[in-house]
């Protein structure tokens, strides 16, 4: 029997450096990779969120534009100014001009004499009021005794408060008789950006920050001012310093992204930090390194392993030499068997590890998917409560300036049960990202239309909107949600009304019921331009709209199909034999059983 002869020991742990050496290089590039992915996702995401903030701001500068020429040709305000105006005439056109500014939440409307003094204002009541002041000096005065449409920005000198200026020429003949003035109040366009890292910044044409949301920055000039323009800054007298400060950024620290407004001559933008970048591509990072430190010791296992492997082969074929006239076969055999079991093993382990990533890539996609649909029903669904809180605080102020109190009160109460509305629109948000199930329960159906109409009754009346009703006496109880039930109503009504915002008059919707064995079928029609081939293909999709993108998401009827159908009922859309939209509300019987479909309810 002769010595088995040693194995060579080879330098393990030399190759590892090497190896470790060539791959860590690697995470360089993937830094970049990811870098770079981080940056395009951040830039898209603001560029979005900068389009709705530009078209929220130009829809409410351009629904006062045409304010003052409208105004002018009212007869009371032009008697003021066609000769001598009398005390009665100055008191009925002070008391008019209060109506409009309150009915179009303008923050003042005022009528100047051709002199520049004001003759009449909506806040002729107020301590600070406009009445008997000259503004001459101000520039959209002199550009609407010109024939122009006056422009101008600025700070209030007797209010403080900042404004956007429409001014329009009251002519008769070839005569200028004075000018109608329309303050808008642009404050809410900063608290609607909200508590974001982001940073909102809008610049005039002096490049001085008239809006942000960043207080300290406001009334900053972002570039250095030439001799005339502080000149006329002086003398127009836009802001509360007549030497604006240069406003000093690290631009290195922002992602900087623009919208130039060419009409009004501004500029908005928007501000990301860099950290927003930073952090996601250290983790990537982080988990690169991690990962290529796993390989690495899975190769010193796999060369360990490699190595007791020969080693035993090396033991046996020592063995085997002894006794090769008996085991020569079986050795065979055993060698082929470690070949496959090898290969099976590595083939096994590379599977195991591209299941978990793929499990891991479905779960972050699947909450992408989520908060971008939490996101916008929450922004969707809110809007409308939103709309009539306002519209009855506002209708309370005014109440209580009129020591209308028990009229006030009944404002403030119907805003408590808007916000109790809202808190339970929010609470089926939770419901639906914990994925909770919700009981059926008894609804009646009459009451909740009711509420649903008065959601939208103001806006309704002021359309000048018939409603037709054929609903029976007797309650119909259905199987629903009350919060989403409501919900489903005021969408459906709500996009009727948008239906009819272009249709001359008579404009009307009719609204009955249909009973059947199983259920309760709602029936609403109006008479508008009813739903185009492609709508009606199309109009369960989330985000499909007809509308522009300052009118609507293309989330209503999408989020009503899937609330309906989530309550074991139907919604059935189409459009009438003798014109307009029909949608058909299916709703099951209360009195049938309250087993509902297993699949999960949208708030």
């Amino acid at each position: 029997m002769t010595a088995a002869q040693p194995i060579p020991r080879r330098p393990r742990w030399r190759t590892l450096t090497l190896l470790a050496a060539v791959l860590i290089p690697l995470l360089w590039p993937l830094q970049q990779l990811a870098e770079r992915y981080y940056t395009n996702e951040l830039l898209e995401q603001n560029r979005q969120t900068l389009d709705l903030y530009v078209a929220n701001l130009l829809g409410t500068l351009t629904r006062y534009e045409v304010m003052p020429r409208i105004l002018g040709d009212l007869p009371p305000l032009r008697e003021v100014l066609a000769g001598e105006p009398q005390p009665a005439e100055i008191d009925r056109a002070n008391r008019l001009l209060k109506r409009l500014q309150r009915d179009t939440g303008a923050d003042a409307i005022y009528l100047m004499q051709p002199d520049g003094d004001t003759i009449a204002a909506s806040n002729w009541d107020e301590p600070d009021s406009f009445v008997r002041r000259n503004f001459a000096f101000r520039p959209y005065f002199r550009e609407a005794m010109a024939g122009k449409l006056g422009r101008f920005f600025g700070l209030g000198t007797t209010s403080g408060k900042r404004g956007y200026y429409f001014a329009a020429a009251v002519r008769d003949a070839d005569e200028e008789l004075g000018a109608v003035v329309v303050k808008v109040d642009l404050d809410n366009t900063e608290v609607l950006w909200g508590n974001t890292p982001e940073q909102l910044l809008v610049t005039d044409d002096y490049g001085v920050v008239i809006l942000t949301s960043k207080p300290e920055w406001r009334f900053h000039a972002t570039r250095a001012l030439d001799q005339a323009e502080r000149e006329q800054i002086a003398f127009d007298q836009p802001y509360p310093t007549l030497e604006p400060e240069n406003l000093t950024l690290d631009l290195d620290a922002w992602l900087i992204q623009s919208r130039e407004l060419k009409d009004i001559g501004w500029t908005v933008r928007i501000l990301a930090p860099t950290s927003l970048v930073e952090r996601p591509v250290q983790t990537v990072v982080a988990i690169g390194g991690a990962t290529l430190l796993a390989l690495l010791l899975w190769i010193g296992l796999l060369m360990q392993r490699r190595r007791h492997f020969i080693e035993r082969l090396a033991m046996e074929a020592s063995t085997r030499r002894e006794l090769e006239h008996r085991v020569q076969a079986r050795t065979q055999d055993l060698e082929a068997l470690n070949a496959r079991l090898k290969t099976e093993v590595l083939e096994r382990e590379h599977a195991q590890q591209e299941l978990v990533r793929a499990q891991d890539e479905l779960l972050q996609a699947g909450k992408l998917s989520a908060l971008g649909t939490m996101s916008a029903s929450i922004s969707h669904e809110l809007n409308q409560p939103l709309a009539a809180i306002r519209s009855y605080a506002d209708n309370a102020g005014v109440l209580l300036d009129h020591q209308r109190l028990d009229e006030a009160r009944g404002n403030l109460g119907l805003i408590s049960e808007l916000t109790g509305r809202m808190a339970s629109i929010i609470a089926h948000l939770r419901a639906f990202a914990r994925r909770d199930r919700h009981a059926p329960e008894r609804v009646a159906l009459q009451p909740a239309l009711e509420d649903a109409l008065s959601l939208v009754a103001k806006r309704r009346q002021a359309m000048n909107v018939e409603l037709v009703r054929d609903l029976p006496e007797a309650t119909l109880w259905v199987q629903a949600g009350e919060t989403r039930l409501r919900q489903v109503l005021a969408n459906l009504l709500a996009n009727a009304l948008d239906a009819l915002g272009e249709r001359p008059l008579p404009r009307r919707i009719w609204l009955s019921t249909h009973t059947q064995a199983d259920g309760v079928t709602l029936l609403l029609r109006d008479n508008g331009p009813g739903f185009s081939t492609e709508a009606l293909q199309r109009a369960r999709e989330p985000f499909f709209t007809t509308k522009t993108s300052a009118q609507g998401l293309g989330l209503g009827l999408a989020i009503c199909d899937t609330l309906v159908r989530g309550l074991g009922g139907e919604l059935r859309l189409g459009n009438h034999p003798d014109g307009g939209a029909e949608i058909g509300l299916f709703l099951r019987s209360a009195e049938q059983s309250l087993a509902f479909p297993t699949e999960d309810y949208l708030p």
